[in-house]
């Protein structure tokens, strides 16, 4: 791979103005790590700057473990971790932890304490009488370990106030249900599949 080089222009000020007009200013190919170290950036980079000025980006490529799957009503589920236990399936009682934030990145509630790490996973039964559509579809289907990430819409989301999992606590659950009109983004994580 041939080095990259820039064209430059030097102009010499200690050169007489009839020098000047005999054309000293001419082009010069200089690569360009000679250049960045002209201005210093290799003061901050060190050897660093070098094989980031020589080498071309390459394109990133996304990790085999995520998958994304869209449902109807644009939900969008992301696997961030394929299970390996029981699958889960529509009328059955699971347990499982999650973290709710708004889209916007901010957080809403958790069932692990971000703190001590204690959980208090929930426990539903996949229908869609007792919990929020959007949850029971990301469920359905994960095994047990397994892990998703989740943008539930509001159509598919809390309803009714009386839909699970709620916190049990009034500032968070004010906080979930007075969000409930925009999308909620779900990371769940499959304990036990009862």
């Amino acid at each position: 791979m041939a080095a990259s080089s820039l064209q430059v222009h030097f102009r010499f000020p200690f050169v007489s103005a009839s020098a000047r007009k005999s054309e000293v200013c001419a082009p010069v190919n200089v690569q360009r790590s000679v250049i960045l170290r002209l201005v210093g950036v290799n003061l901050f980079f060190g050897d660093a700057c070098n094989a980031l000025v020589a080498l071309p980006l390459q394109e990133m490529k996304e990790p085999n473990a995520l998958r994304n799957l869209d449902y109807d009503h644009d939900l969008r589920i992301q696997d961030i971790i394929e299970g390996r236990g029981k699958e889960a399936h529509e009328g059955e009682t699971v347990e499982f932890n999650y973290v709710c934030r708004r889209s916007n990145g901010y957080f809403v509630h958790s069932t692990v304490n971000q703190f001590t790490g204690e959980s208090s996973p929930v426990t539903l039964t996949l229908d869609d009488t007792q919990m929020i559509r959007g949850l029971k579809n990301v469920l359905v289907g994960m095994k047990v370990g397994g892990k998703r990430r989740a943008l539930v819409p509001p159509s598919l989301g809390y309803l009714k106030e009386t839909l699970q999992p709620l916190p049990d606590e009034f500032g968070p659950r004010r906080s979930l249900l007075s969000h409930a009109n925009e999308p909620l983004v779900f990371e769940v994580q499959l304990l036990k599949v009862i």
